[in-house]
């Protein structure tokens, strides 16, 4: 595991309000991995909420994340400690956590992402510890650079964000949009006014915490992602694998077809 100098790392980075780019990966093959690493991109997330991909699968991708100097971080399929411990244990640099709907759910990522007495945290050695021959580094790394992520994606986490975002260990948040708009009963619907009001609370009480606020843009569009970045998100996901791959096949076809 490549444990970056303090002053270099994502999570730095993110304190001192620089804006930070990175993407998602949900197809296992680690070329994916190496291709959008070489990209440029800040940071990658292994998505293992909305994918199929396995633990060892995922642990692939971390590796070669990580080997081409980029952050790799974990989306995960829920708030577990185990799935946490074990995705870091394979080497992430930090976790981005689903459906965090209360300041008690963000003491619990925050809690097992960190060893004690910071945290609770099993301890063992894997790949993030060298195999058993730098514990003692990783440990101090792990403590101060491990980044927490928290997904802002329902609106009983909007009513509750101050609370949220004060939980120390939080690094910051990045909305959901598809569910957020799901729980207002609008689905997919990011102009309706329920979402808009909702979207003016998040970035209110985002800007007065002092916390890295953070959007997925979904479709690979880059004046979206210039559109965001000039709005202040710092932590800005663009797009995703499969969202890429189909529309370079749709848009090199269309443009000889039309």
């Amino acid at each position: 595991m490549n444990l970056s100098a303090p002053e270099k790392g994502l999570i730095n980075d993110l304190r001192n309000g620089r804006c930070t780019i990175g993407s998602w990966i949900t197809l296992a093959h680690p070329a994916i991995a190496e291709i959008m690493a070489k990209a440029g991109f800040d940071w990658l997330t292994v998505d293992m909420e909305h994918s199929v991909l396995t633990i060892r699968e995922a642990e692939e991708l971390i590796r070669v994340i990580d080997l081409c100097g980029v952050m790799p971080l974990v989306r995960l399929s829920a708030n577990d400690p185990v799935q946490i411990k074990r995705v870091m244990d394979a080497g992430a640099h930090g976790v981005i956590v689903p459906m965090v709907n209360s300041a008690p759910e963000a003491e619990q990522a925050v809690t097992a992402v960190r060893y004690p007495p910071k945290g609770r945290r099993g301890v063992g050695l894997a790949r993030a510890q060298g195999y058993g021959t730098r514990f003692d580094q990783y440990l101090n790394w792990a403590n101060r650079n491990a980044l927490v992520i928290v997904q802002i994606e329902h609106i009983k986490a909007v009513d509750n964000l101050e609370a949220i975002l004060s939980v120390e260990g939080v690094d910051g948040y990045i909305v959901g949009p598809y569910d957020l708009s799901g729980s207002l009963g609008v689905p997919g619907e990011f102009d309706h006014p329920l979402m808009k009001n909702a979207m003016k609370r998040i970035e209110a009480v985002g800007k007065d915490s002092g916390k890295a606020p953070g959007i997925h843009v979904i479709e690979p569009k880059p004046d979206e992602l210039k559109s965001r970045i000039k709005q202040g998100y710092r932590f800005v996901a663009y797009s995703l694998d499969i969202r890429m791959l189909d529309c370079a096949c749709r848009n090199g076809l269309n443009s000889i077809m039309s």
